[in-house]
């Protein structure tokens, strides 16, 4: 079992520990909900760097390969998946009516 480490302490505004306090679940401690704002943090820049990592290699290899799809033809697909699925969801309505 590895210890457990401290984080700095920090200074918020009144409001915004109030807010913080409103937002506590059952059980929850402000700590806890510290912890979990923090994990989610970490994760979400992990994905989002991880993104960003793969477009820029996508990116390196259309160049190398010299093949790239013009913006055009991807906003028309983009909103054609778009109008379809706004279709299925009108059809999906409408059978449930």
């Amino acid at each position: 079992m590895t210890k457990s480490a401290t984080l700095p302490a920090i200074r918020v505004s009144p409001r915004l520990r109030e807010e913080a306090e409103r937002t506590l679940r059952d059980g929850e401690t402000l700590s806890s909900l510290v912890v979990e704002s923090l994990e989610r943090t970490i994760e979400l820049r992990r994905l989002q760097r991880e993104f960003v990592e793969r477009g820029l290699a996508a990116a390196e290899e259309a160049r190398a390969q010299n093949r790239y799809v013009p913006a055009s033809t991807v906003l028309r697909r983009l909103r054609k998946q778009v109008g379809d699925c706004k279709n299925q969801r009108a059809s999906r309505a409408n059978r449930s009516e």
